[in-house]
């Protein structure tokens, strides 16, 4: 286990110093690359920028608006009849819209319920089972400029889905 610790300490420290070489000996100009990365970076994040806002606006809005509180209420009677822990679908809720969010509401399932909890376990593998559906069709769809998403978002949605059910009946089935 030490020797672990002390690889996955040197990892990213002799990935930088391996890129470093790699480019001295391609004669590289090394801080050039650098500075365009930068410069490049900086174009990035001012064209997704409107794309981040409106997902962060849409995932307020949907909070705010008592929407996701009437969701968690409608599915705490199927919690009860399905034998699931109600905090569950609270985290299946905002999954899709939000990866802070949703981990900000795993780490509260595992303080409350405890780490063995079949919350906590079940939680676990639905944070990373599920994708932030709408971050990442606002972001990276934003940053190339694609439009079309007409079928993107049923079918991710759909996916998130699945992988919160499978998630759910796998960890019923081994605990």
């Amino acid at each position: 286990m030490e020797i672990i610790n002390i690889i996955s300490q040197l990892i990213i420290p002799l990935f930088i110093l391996f890129a470093i070489v790699y480019g001295i000996a391609k004669k590289v100009r090394l801080y050039d690359s650098f500075v365009s990365g930068a410069k490049d970076g900086i174009d990035v994040i001012i064209k997704i920028f409107p794309y981040v806002l409106a997902i962060f606006l849409a995932v307020k809005t949907f909070q705010a608006s008592g929407a996701y509180d009437s969701m968690k209420n409608l599915f705490s009677g199927l919690s009860t009849a399905l034998s699931i822990p109600p905090e569950i679908f609270s985290l299946a809720i905002i999954k899709p819209l939000s990866g802070s969010a949703s981990l900000g509401i795993f780490t509260d399932i595992v303080k409350t319920t405890g780490p063995d909890s079949l919350a906590s376990r079940i939680a676990a593998v639905i944070l990373g089972s599920a994708e932030t559906t709408f971050y990442v069709v606002a972001v990276y769809m934003g940053a190339v400029s694609i439009k079309k998403t007409k079928y993107l978002v049923p079918v991710c949605i759909t996916a998130d889905i699945v992988g919160i059910a499978v998630a759910i009946a796998v960890v019923k089935m081994m605990f």
